[in-house]
């Protein structure tokens, strides 16, 4: 949910020059974006290893048909006991498993996390290329774009929202969350703020702000520990609430089309 500064798509063969000339056969993930990717868009005999993440419901939007999927925790030897032609990875992370693999005949695809719709369908049909099926990634972004022209962009009219996470965590600009409050018409209280892409904003600070809305995650009027209890304070009782599975905005992807519709279903009930 971090924005970061560019999106590079980088498709590298560790000790080659080309990439295989069919498609591999064996694919390992070390990113939870990347599980969800894979998942909708190659053969499941294709797929060796997801994320030790991929089926838990509260981080994955995938996580059902991730079921009975093997799972790799991302060291170099559970890697190389899998005998990958293809990992898929975030550049930024997983760095000494990757430098373990160099010298080896492993094609590499990297991916950042999506900070808004474009960048997803860019990520959609570099993964469908990487893993041979890139028919299936462009039917696959027809659908997501057929869905989203149904949803309104005057859903918000304007009004003001603030993603609000546990332990008075603000989202801010730039960020997918961002991306999604435009797409149905809501303008986010961060921007007003000036707040960066993640801030701490305290009970008081967001009461005298008075958004409009609080976009939540579902499931948050449980209150399990203090972060989630700073939520159910007296002071942010007065301001409607807008609700969204964490699994659908941690990443982005196809779930990205189910965040959209369930927030505009919310601002027209």
């Amino acid at each position: 949910m971090r924005r970061l500064l560019a999106l590079p798509l980088l498709f590298t063969l560790i000790g080659a020059s080309l990439p295989p000339a069919r498609p591999p056969q064996r694919i390992v993930s070390l990113n939870l974006c990347a599980d969800q990717y894979l998942l909708a868009l190659a053969d499941r005999s294709q797929i060796a290893a997801l994320t030790q993440f991929a089926r838990d419901p509260e981080m994955s939007a995938a996580a059902v048909a991730a079921r009975g999927v093997p799972f790799t925790r991302g060291s170099a030897e559970d890697v190389l006991a899998l005998r990958p032609d293809l990992v898929i990875a975030a550049p930024f992370r997983r760095r000494t498993t990757m430098a373990q693999l160099r010298g080896r005949d492993i094609a590499t695809l990297d991916l950042e996390p999506a900070a808004n719709y474009a960048e997803i369908v860019e990520q959609v049909r570099a993964v469908a290329k990487a893993v041979g099926h890139p028919a299936r990634g462009e039917a696959l972004i027809a659908r997501m774009n057929a869905a989203l022209r149904r949803v309104s962009r005057d859903a918000g009219k304007g009004a003001i929202a603030a993603y609000y996470q546990r332990r008075g965590f603000l989202t801010g600009t730039g960020t997918l969350i961002d991306d999604l409050m435009r797409r149905v018409g809501l303008r986010n209280l961060a921007a007003r703020l000036h707040k960066p892409p993640l801030a701490r904003v305290g009970l008081e600070e967001m009461a005298r702000a008075r958004p409009d809305y609080l976009i939540v995650e579902t499931g948050s009027e449980q209150v399990s520990d203090l972060g989630t209890e700073l939520l159910q304070h007296p002071l942010l009782r007065s301001i409607h609430r807008l609700r969204l599975p964490q699994s659908w905005t941690v990443c982005g992807g196809p779930a990205y089309v189910k965040a959209a519709q369930a927030l505009a279903a919310q601002l027209h009930p």
